[in-house]
């Protein structure tokens, strides 16, 4: 496998747009570091920002393991607004695919499940560029996707 991202540690920015029903595309820019410990297991910590917008920063820490031979792996993920995550991770050829679920996912309320989920698929341009494409959903809905361009720092 020829992936550089998430299978090396690794500096890399992020800029694309973030999109949601109803709304016109908020420009986005962020930064994620990949960290491996021994035994396979990685740690990865990306913050999102939105320019020229009052919107919130968002946040993610990851913690996972690649399981030993295999091109599947699983995450634990803190997310600042959806709180704690668990998904898994497929490496393919030419793509990192990732699912996710929201645990104790409860609306503010706190009186229903809100049931959100989300994906995202990494596409490998070369070693040094991948295009990121996710969405979240709610329930069966797809509340709001994200398109962006990373890019590796040496």
């Amino acid at each position: 496998m020829a992936h550089t991202f998430l299978l090396e540690p690794g500096r890399w920015v992020m800029q694309g747009n973030w999109l949601e029903r109803n709304s016109p595309p908020i420009p986005l820019k962020g930064l994620t570091l990949v960290i491996w410990n021994r035994d396979n297991w990685f740690s990865m910590a990306t913050k999102l920002t939105f320019p020229n917008s009052d919107r919130a920063e968002i946040s993610f820490q990851y913690k996972g393991r690649l399981h030993d031979g295999e091109r599947q792996y699983t995450f634990l993920l803190q997310h600042n607004s959806l709180g704690q995550v668990e998904g898994e991770g497929w490496i393919c050829p030419e793509t990192i695919v990732q699912r996710y679920w929201v645990i104790n996912d409860t609306s503010s309320e706190g009186n229903y499940r809100q049931r959100r989920s989300g994906f995202e698929t990494l596409h490998r341009i070369n070693d040094d560029q991948y295009y990121l494409t996710s969405g979240l959903l709610a329930g069966h809905f797809l509340d709001s996707t994200m398109e962006a361009s990373l890019e590796r720092q040496i």
